[in-house]
């Protein structure tokens, strides 16, 4: 009797760190991040002066709020002249950021972006973990005008209308190992303007609330 009640207990404790562990899994997300980054952000401000500089980037952040919602996206930070948005489909996110620099253009700015697929950490309406920071450093050294994506991204939209022209391997300050990034080419991406689904799964949980500037590529990465 005392063998039995020991072995229950033991079965017992077991499953419950077996729920502890899946409750622990359970804050991991499947998602496409994107980046992006105004070039020469500064040197356009010498430029244009305080004001001008102010309102010309409230133009920026409102075409980018406007136009991520037709792409399905959702908006998780924005720091100074840049953003992080989140997709569920990474031809959406591709097709957006295609899209956006188009729109940019017509305010005399250009833009470097980002995009990467992968695992994150979803904790107090943040992602984080590596594949953000993957994201982030893909921004950080795309050409101006760019739109550079990892060789996942590549691999998971093969077989839809996006073309990429192969940028050979980098290494990602911070990132083990070398990766194979592409470019994004594109002509007509308002074709890929997705139909209007619901809510993200990809930001559920990710909050809209303003949130002080900080640096993107590492305050939310783990």
């Amino acid at each position: 009797m005392e063998r039995r009640v020991c072995s229950e207990m033991e079965h017992l404790n077991r499953s419950r760190r077996w729920f502890e562990d899946l409750e622990s899994f359970s804050r991991r997300v499947l998602t496409t991040v994107l980046f992006t980054d105004v070039v020469d952000s500064t040197g356009r401000l010498l430029e244009l002066g305080d004001r001008t500089w102010t309102e010309l980037l409230r133009s920026h952040h409102t075409r980018f709020r406007e136009r991520l919602g037709r792409f399905g996206g959702r908006e998780v930070d924005a720091a100074g002249d840049g953003f992080l948005a989140a997709f569920d489909v990474p031809t959406y996110a591709v097709a957006f950021a295609c899209s956006f620099h188009d729109e940019v253009i017509e305010l005399g700015l250009e833009v470097r972006t980002g995009v990467h697929t992968g695992e994150c950490e979803l904790e107090d309406g943040r992602l984080r973990g590596v594949a953000v920071h993957v994201g982030a450093r893909l921004a950080s050294i795309a050409r101006p005008g760019e739109v550079l994506v990892s060789a996942t991204v590549r691999d998971v939209v093969a077989g839809g209308d996006l073309r990429f022209a192969d940028r050979g391997l980098h290494e990602l300050r911070g990132v083990p190992g070398q990766r194979r990034l592409f470019a994004a080419l594109w002509n007509g991406t308002e074709a890929f303007v997705p139909e209007r689904r619901g809510r993200s799964r990809a930001a559920v949980g990710v909050s809209h609330r303003r949130q002080p500037k900080r640096r993107m590529d590492t305050a939310d990465v783990g």
